[in-house]
């Protein structure tokens, strides 16, 4: 025992630290280090996204293929995935070709008619396929054009509307939260057909 400390003061110092450990009062450097491996977790959720925001265009180019092989849209659907939102067209065929970029306005095809999209931003997906085949049926027919899917709760996309369908094109446009970077796949199947998918990230 240290010279001049008595019994009593010992046991009085011993009751005061386990005091302040019963109410929390532990040190700071304790609290970070039980944050960092959350924020690590979080970081690796996410990794850096490198796809800009740039228009995004995909060959082959309108009329580099004939009429009858040309693939026809059956189908658009979203999903959410932990760092983007996914808009997917469905495809009677292969490898259409699109242009997708960010847009002042969304025009409708063949009228000019704006289409008014809720969002701060908005993408014009234009895939080199029509919503109708060689004969002039219908192959994609929206039960509401201002809302082809919803969107409800999703953290980028805010709404889905049909812009049309025009000598050999359909276009669709994608309202989202402000101007974030995407990415623009070609995917084959499921079956013969295959699917162009337009990804917006987060965040930046």
């Amino acid at each position: 025992m240290r010279r001049g400390w008595t019994t009593g003061t010992v046991a009085g110092l011993v009751a005061v630290a386990a005091a302040a450990l019963a109410a929390g009062a532990v040190p700071a450097t304790a609290g970070a280090a039980t944050r960092t491996p959350v924020a690590a977790t979080a970081a690796a959720a996410c990794p850096a996204v490198t796809w800009g925001s740039l228009a995004k265009n995909g060959a082959p180019a309108p009329g580099a293929r004939p009429p009858a092989a040309q693939p026809t849209l059956r189908n658009v659907r979203v999903g959410r995935h932990a760092c983007f939102d996914r808009l997917v067209l469905d495809l009677a065929g292969r490898e259409p070709g699109y242009t997708v970029r960010y847009v002042t306005q969304v025009t409708e095809d063949g009228s000019g008619r704006v289409i008014r999209l809720r969002g701060g931003a908005r993408l014009q997906v234009t895939v080199y396929a029509p919503a109708y085949d060689t004969a002039g049926r219908s192959t994609y027919v929206p039960a509401n054009a201002r809302e082809l899917t919803g969107v409800t709760g999703y953290r980028t996309f805010r709404q889905v509307a049909w812009a049309g369908t025009f000598e050999g094109y359909s276009t669709v446009g994608l309202g989202v939260r402000a101007r974030l970077p995407f990415r623009v796949l070609q995917l084959p199947g499921p079956g013969p057909g295959s699917r162009v998918v337009i990804d917006v990230a987060h965040a930046w």
